[in-house]
């Protein structure tokens, strides 16, 4: 299968382009004016002409590129075209990222009564399959969920979708959903009759064997190098001894007190003890990570949004795709093993031609991988330059802080297994209920057994039969 290659080069002229100039309709037009949408970013004026053709895409964007509405609009000028439920299937990683995608379409679609579904884990079951079974017109999911409810829930079918889009499309085989999408995918219509994007910042060479399972023909859209990071981010790094990483963060938040901040931290522990520990000195934090049920962790992220919180620290569940248009800086307290997460984790700021800042912190064992990111995006980073002397003065309120962190993740894990016993004992009470409910009619049934064994019962019938 030969693939187009289209990359795009500066174009003097971009100025020029418009919305309407790249054949959207006047409707969508507007709402693109309505949410300040002025010209077509490059994804967007590369993307929309082939789509408009009804050809299959692969597009390689940086992070912030405006990528979301160069799938969107499309989709949304066809639904427009020909009026159709379920028309438009989306999946997405996770599931912050499968609401704000919902979102950028209800506010395109608002003029058109465009009816979304969010489908994702964490949430109740029937009043999903409720909202499905209202037949909307475009279906944002991440896999797993989905996969229960085409399994499990009657009536609900997917084999009438014109247009399947997989946001984020490497991360999506890289976590597990390959079964899923296997099985997604053979519900699904036949790609003959089916437009497919594939949309994400980093490509890799399982977004190849996916391009050969349900693509036909695509065009691929490169509109960054293989690895690339947005040019007005100032990257910085940080080498420090790794026992003084929690002094050199509360340096670093007291200097940039007032911005709008995201810490990203490798595992779920370390995020909501980062999250007391800076409560604890008077910062405005707010934790987001997987053990998070989905209601909290929605909230956490609306507080950040909405500025009630200046910090959020997270775990790479927020590193894609979710778009916080006022984040100033990212830190990298924890640097990420995988050196493509780098470049997602960097992109939540410096979106959408803003400027951005990002500092990661290097510790003596982290020095490998270190070298891995830099040799990734092709470039060296500078040195985030700190007064030692200073930043040690705050060592014993740190530890301070710290300390009481700790015991507060002590009494939260106690309340947790308190409450899992007392759950265990209420289902134990209830078995042994059930039980003794069952042993007495168990022994009615034995009594009865008895009472045939010694013939009491034919005795009985004999004696009713003589006195007749």
């Amino acid at each position: 299968m030969d693939n187009e290659n289209h990359l795009v080069e500066e174009n003097p002229l971009q100025e020029i382009i418009t919305f309407k100039s790249l054949g959207l309709n006047d409707v969508l037009c507007e709402a693109c004016e309505k949410l300040g949408w002025k010209t077509p970013t490059k994804i967007q004026c590369e993307a929309l002409p082939i789509a408009f053709q009804n050809r299959d895409i692969i597009g390689l964007a940086e992070t912030g590129s405006g990528k979301t509405g160069a799938f969107a609009l499309p989709i949304l000028q066809a639904l427009l075209a020909s009026p159709q439920r379920l028309f438009a299937l989306v999946l997405t990683p996770t599931r912050e990222l499968a609401y704000q995608i919902s979102e950028q379409f209800e506010a395109l679609g608002s003029s058109i009564g465009v009816k979304c579904a969010v489908i994702v884990g964490g949430m109740d079951m029937m009043s999903q399959s409720i909202v499905l079974a209202k037949k909307p017109h475009i279906v944002v999911a991440t896999p797993g969920r989905l996969v229960d409810h085409l399994e499990n829930t009657k009536g609900f079918s997917l084999r009438s979708i014109r247009y399947l889009v997989m946001d984020e499309a490497d991360r999506i085989l890289n976590m597990d959903f390959e079964v899923d999408l296997d099985k997604i995918l053979k519900i699904l219509s036949s790609s003959s009759t089916r437009s497919t994007y594939l949309y994400s910042a980093t490509m890799t060479k399982k977004v190849a064997k996916l391009q050969r399972a349900s693509l036909r023909d695509p065009v691929k859209i490169e509109v960054s190098d293989k690895y690339s990071t947005v040019e007005k981010l100032q990257q910085a790094y940080l080498f420090i001894p790794a026992k003084y990483k929690d002094v050199y963060l509360i340096s670093i938040l007291n200097d940039m007190s007032g911005k709008s901040i995201i810490v990203f931290a490798s595992t779920c522990t370390t995020t909501l003890r980062l999250a007391l520990l800076t409560r604890n000195l008077g910062f405005t934090t707010v934790p987001l990570h997987g053990q998070m049920s989905q209601t909290k962790r929605l909230g956490a992220l609306n507080k950040f949004k909405g500025k009630a919180r200046s910090i959020l620290i997270a775990t790479d569940v927020a590193s894609r795709g979710l778009d916080i248009p006022h984040v100033d800086i990212v830190i990298n307290y924890d640097i990420p093993t995988h050196s493509k997460d780098y470049i997602h984790r960097v992109g939540r700021t410096a979106r959408a031609g803003r400027s951005g800042k990002s500092i990661t912190f290097v510790t003596q064992y982290d020095i490998e991988l270190y070298q891995r990111i830099e040799y990734l995006i092709g470039k060296q980073l500078s040195q985030y330059v700190t007064h030692e002397d200073e930043v040690m003065l705050l060592l014993e309120r740190v530890n301070e802080a710290d300390r009481q962190a700790r015991i507060q993740i002590r009494e939260i894990e106690d309340d947790k297994k308190d409450n899992r016993r007392k759950r265990k004992n209420k289902d134990k009470q209830n078995d042994d209920f059930d039980d003794m409910k069952s042993s007495n009619k168990k022994r009615k049934h034995e009594y009865n057994d008895s009472e045939n064994g010694f013939g009491v019962k034919k005795h009985l019938k004999k004696k009713k039969r003589i006195n007749k």
